[in-house]
């Protein structure tokens, strides 16, 4: 049971929570950080879990934020560092 995290870049506001609804109804993750550039019109969306759930939520994530927006980023990172999960003040 590894924990991962993920991240998605959305341009939009209404794109990334599009996005991170389908996330987090597609897979059992959870939303660990948010960071919203140029008033909202750059969002990057950070979840958690297992990861093939945080895999297939970012998959989901992707596919519904490219409807009304673009994608500028999404990677999963499998047992992240300890450093990296000082980051996002994120425990596993």
């Amino acid at each position: 049971m590894s924990a991962s995290i993920g991240l998605l870049e959305v341009q939009g506001l209404v794109a990334s929570i599009n996005a991170l609804d389908a996330m987090l109804k597609t897979a059992s993750v959870r939303l660990i950080h948010t960071e919203k550039r140029l008033g909202g019109r750059l969002v990057t969306l950070v979840i958690a879990g297992k990861v093939d759930a945080v895999s297939a939520a970012i998959d989901a994530g992707k596919k519904q934020a490219e409807i009304l927006g673009a994608v500028f980023g999404a990677e999963v990172i499998a047992n992240p560092h300890d450093e990296v999960k000082k980051f996002f003040d994120f425990e596993s």
